[in-house]
């Protein structure tokens, strides 16, 4: 199996596990052996499903104010620790690539495979999303017409990312193209480099 047909298998299994209680609360339960890549991706979809609804919850109107702000902080750390996730996938293929030499003329692509896995877990979630928008009993033909539309549109968009993240692997093991992998450096959680938070120290 291609690693991004085990990817979008386990997204699926993620999403449809989380879709059982359709609550942003239920624990996450992990079906994979701890530290195994196939754990990871699993983490990482759970992780950025239960942020999609939070990202529909906090869009509510009638929201109140406090309970936004408390949904907001949620995010903020939903994102740290999918950053956090993305940079340890991209130490497994750093680890599984590290005996390959790079040919002279290599080159670097514009974003590590993590970077393109965590492109391809959140286009898992805008197909289940968009799919149920298709067949939604009670929305008009034209909606769901739109929504069939854009389906195909995300569907191909998933094709043609799932051969690019293969095209990338098989580049990288044949020493075509190399890893470079920066660290997020995100500065609003750091208290000694956000100026609002180091000004209240």
């Amino acid at each position: 199996m291609d690693f991004t047909e085990l990817s979008n298998s386990i997204f699926q299994k993620s999403i449809d596990d989380y879709h059982k209680t359709d609550n942003v609360d239920t624990p996450i339960s992990n079906h994979y052996p701890e530290k195994s890549i196939e754990y990871f991706l699993y983490l990482k979809n759970w992780i950025d499903t239960v942020q999609w609804h939070l990202e529909d919850i906090i869009r509510d109107p009638q929201i109140n104010p406090a309970d936004a702000l408390v949904i907001k902080r949620r995010i903020d750390k939903s994102n740290q620790d999918r950053t956090d996730l993305v940079e340890l996938i991209d130490s497994y293929f750093l680890d599984k690539y590290k005996d390959i030499e790079a040919s002279s003329d290599a080159r670097i692509n514009t974003e590590s495979p993590a970077w393109a896995v965590d492109r391809l877990s959140i286009l898992a979630l805008k197909i289940y999303h968009m799919e149920l928008e298709a067949n939604r009993k009670d929305a008009s033909d034209e909606h769901k017409a739109g929504a069939s539309k854009k389906l195909e549109v995300l569907l191909t968009q998933r094709k043609d990312l799932s051969a690019a993240i293969e095209e990338l692997l098989e580049d990288i093991s044949l020493g075509r193209k190399y890893m470079k992998v920066y660290k997020q450096m995100k500065m609003y959680n750091d208290p000694s480099l956000n100026p609002v938070l180091y000004g209240k120290s």
